[in-house]
């Protein structure tokens, strides 16, 4: 990977679906709003666009820590932007800061931490893992 340099930033959008509500897929007596798994994903997906630029062929980066707060209700058809910035590099670990909101609304802040993999390598351990 090529040197990140502190305060690149990423961002994902997304139209909030049906499929993103949390009375869709994790309760169905909670309100029809986005749920906050949902709105996790848009920030580690905005920090996996921050990082695509600098990975090296074979080159990735999963998750290793969230911390979020889920600040407001989103419902269907509202356009969420989620952005992740840079905050520090060390070794084979990035953190950002991310956040998203929905027009000027903010509705979620946080941190969030990815490392960096080679895939070949990864994915050779997962299927030793889970081999029989």
């Amino acid at each position: 990977m090529r040197p990140v340099p502190l305060g690149t930033r990423g961002s994902y959008t997304l139209v909030v679906a049906p499929e993103h509500l949390a009375s869709r897929f994790k309760d169905a007596t909670l309100p029809p709003v986005f749920a906050t798994p949902m709105l996790i994903l848009a920030m580690e997906n905005a920090a996996l666009e921050a990082l695509k630029p600098y990975f090296d062929p074979g080159e990735s980066a999963v998750g290793t820590r969230v911390d979020v707060e889920h600040l407001a209700a989103t419902p269907v058809g509202r356009r969420v932007v989620a952005v992740a910035e840079v905050t520090k590099v060390e070794g084979r670990n990035i953190e950002f800061r991310v956040s998203a909101h929905e027009g000027d609304t903010p509705i979620g802040r946080g941190t969030h931490q990815r490392a960096l993999i080679d895939l070949a390598r990864f994915n050779a351990r997962l299927g030793d893992r889970h081999a029989p």
